[in-house]
């Protein structure tokens, strides 16, 4: 029995996803082609300069907004932020402190400190 390599591929918008990159601010030849595991390893070690300007100021997807300002993705939709942001948008933000944000940031800090409790928990009982 003989294997044949096939070359995994990706759409576009799963290779965006893996990169923490908004889809529509990459290139269109990005936007329009597939991306092979090798070539998405390539952009993850050795970036473009596109890549890293996207990374560096966005416009950032909300996973990576929602990090960045120490909330969740369902804590953006509440406070109302549902496109993506650039990083200077994110700044201004955090500046700001409305306090939409810094109610989420004490629920996601209350969420953190529950998922330690029953980490520490389920330790203990495995004892």
């Amino acid at each position: 029995m003989t294997s044949h390599h096939n070359t995994q591929t990706m759409k576009p918008a799963t290779a965006a996803k893996k990169l923490g990159v908004y889809l529509e601010a990459t290139p269109a030849e990005f936007q329009e082609g597939v991306v092979s595991r090798s070539e998405l390893n390539a952009l993850q070690t050795d970036p473009p300069e596109w890549l890293r300007e996207l990374r560096r100021n966005g416009p950032h997807p909300r996973p990576v907004v929602a990090a960045k300002l120490g909330i969740s993705i369902s804590g953006l939709a509440r406070g109302g932020v549902t496109e993506p942001l650039t990083t200077e948008q994110i700044d201004a933000l955090k500046d700001k402190g409305p306090e939409w944000l810094e109610r989420e940031r004490a629920t996601q800090a209350e969420v953190r400190k529950e998922a330690q409790r029953l980490k520490e928990k389920k330790a203990k009982d495995a004892e």
